[in-house]
């Protein structure tokens, strides 16, 4: 390590996990370009950057062990968030008002969405999901179909996430096998670890290394 090199922290080697309210910060830790682009923002959208940003520094801090405006986060209005080389890798979801962050040595995706949500479940799946799992949901009653598509979908966002792509491309590309409990990118063949959780009403999907070991916080 070269003369005033920043020392990278021992990290933990499990996910970590945190599902919370997104609360308005009355003192929001925001750094310098952070605040810029918050200021950038429409009103609308400031409070929910401010407060998104902000939380996700102080459960940062917890696991780098680093004051939350020293940890190396850099996270662009509508762009996945991301941590210098060696700190590890992060994913935030927003729904609602409630708010689910993640951490790993590794990439991680995750989604959230509130599990009673309306939704016009056989026309989604007829639209964005695979033949094949079509096959497997067509026959369900009008509220387990619901419930199927709306995990799926929360998967399949995760997913993209974790892969670092887009819903326009790789959402048809993701199908969730039921029988099989495994979620399958038909074009990469890629079959990531994938876990599911029910919390207080909400449906949170985790996508990548070791999330069925996850600790929730």
């Amino acid at each position: 390590m070269g003369p005033g090199a920043a020392a990278v922290p021992a990290l933990p080697m499990r996910p970590q996990l945190w599902l919370q309210p997104l609360q308005e910060e009355r003192h929001p830790l925001l750094s310098e370009q952070e605040q810029r682009w918050c200021a950038n923002l429409p009103f609308s959208l400031r409070q929910r950057y401010s407060s998104s940003r902000s939380q996700l520094r102080r459960r940062l801090a917890t696991v780098l062990r680093q004051p939350p405006l020293e940890v190396p986060l850099h996270s662009p209005p509508a762009q996945p968030p991301r941590l210098a080389a060696g700190y590890g890798h992060v994913s935030l979801s927003h729904s609602r008002g409630q708010l689910l962050l993640a951490w790993s040595p590794w990439p991680i995706g995750v989604d959230l969405e509130w599990a009673a949500r309306p939704l016009l479940a056989e026309a989604v799946a007829r639209r964005f999901f695979p033949a094949a799992e079509w096959l497997q949901l067509q026959r369900l009653p009008a509220e387990t179909l619901r419930r199927a598509v709306l995990a799926s979908w929360v998967r399949k966002e995760a997913a993209i996430k974790w892969q670092q792509g887009s819903i326009a491309q790789d959402l048809r590309q993701w199908l969730w096998d039921d029988n099989r409990a495994e979620l399958l990118h038909l074009q990469q063949g890629w079959r990531p670890c994938c876990c599911l959780r029910l919390d207080h009403g909400w449906c949170c999907a985790v996508v990548g290394d070791a999330v069925d070991q996850g600790i929730w916080a």
